[in-house]
Formats: structure tokens, sequence, C-alpha cells
């Protein structure tokens, strides 16, 4: 089975955020998808295990704590599915009776 990779994921207008596990911390940043494909190329895998080691939260580290590992969120675009949802849709103003 192909695996999503950050092409696709930029493709699909997918916004991820990495969110620190620890919970004084509970930080969460938006990440910058073409960046990470500017580092780490087109076809590097977006999935949480190909991800979870490249990010360690700022925060926790400033202030001493023990890294705990982070998670993800991945929020779909949710406009771009209704645009193309309601793009064939015409209104009728027919009556129902």
């Amino acid at each position: 089975m192909p695996q999503k990779t950050l092409a696709d994921t930029l493709a699909a207008r997918e916004t991820i955020y990495v969110n620190c596990g620890h919970p004084m911390c509970c930080k969460s940043t938006k990440l910058d998808i073409q960046a990470l494909i500017d580092r780490l190329g087109r076809d590097h895998v977006s999935m949480h295990d190909d991800l979870v080691g490249l990010f360690v939260c700022s925060n926790c580290k400033a202030a001493g704590r023990d890294r705990r590992q982070v998670f993800f969120t991945c929020v779909p675009d949710y406009e771009g599915q209704q645009r193309a949802r309601n793009r064939d849709w015409k209104p009728t103003f027919e009556r129902g009776d």
C-alpha cells in the first residue's frame, strides 16, 4: 500500500499541527509543509512514525522538562471539499407540493 508523502499532504491542502505531549506544556504549532518538503524532499513519508523523531518541544527544552513524544493533528481542507461538493449544485425554485 502506498504511503502518503509530504507532496500528497501539500496537494491535498491539509494542515498539520505538531503537539507537545508533556502535560505541563501541550504547545501546538502549525507545520510549514513546504519548508518540510524543502528540507526532507517531496517523497518523504508524512506519517506519524516518519516525522515524530524530527521534532522536540522548544518550550519544554528551555524549561528543563523531560522530553516527551510529540503527536500530530491533521486537519483536512474542509473548504475545498465543500466547494467541490457544491460545484454542480443548482438551486431550484420548485415547490415540493
